[in-house]
């Protein structure tokens, strides 16, 4: 929760409370990993948390509902390192469509990219921002081997 606090800009509304992430562990087929900011993933416990995913699978399907950095510990590699961790776990669970929803212009997008996700779709005005301003959420799907 330390990390979902100073990752997601509070103008956009991104980040989930306490209750959100807790209920979402309890469904089948979620999954979760954390990275530290030695780019271990899990932590070992003197290690500063840097980073998490939450994803959630069903069939050979499954999507990122959260991934974050801590903006301490950004443009070191741990988001490249944390999203492959993502991309081949679920891989390893025989997934075989990745898919991931960002708002237009979250800088998030040049990872995804570089990860080979490819935008399939624009929900308009999806994300409204705290002056009131809508922002389109743009869907993203990985097709993996």
């Amino acid at each position: 929760m330390e990390v979902m606090t100073v990752a997601f800009p509070v103008e956009f509304g991104e980040a989930w409370n306490r209750r959100q992430v807790s209920d979402a562990l309890l469904l089948a087929g979620t999954h979760h990993a954390l990275i530290s900011s030695e780019a271990t993933s899990p932590p070992a416990p003197h290690d500063a948390v840097a980073g998490f995913y939450l994803s959630r699978g069903l069939f050979d399907e499954e999507e990122l509902l959260l991934f974050a950095i801590a903006p301490t510990w950004r443009r070191r590699g741990l988001g490249h390192a944390l999203l492959g961790h993502f991309v081949e776990n679920a891989r390893q669970r025989g997934k075989k469509r990745l898919f991931l929803e960002m708002r237009r212009n979250n800088p998030a997008g040049i990872l995804y990219a570089a990860h080979g996700f490819q935008p399939i779709g624009i929900r308009p005005r999806y994300y409204r921002t705290s002056n009131g301003d809508r922002i389109d959420a743009i869907t993203q799907e990985l097709v993996i081997t």
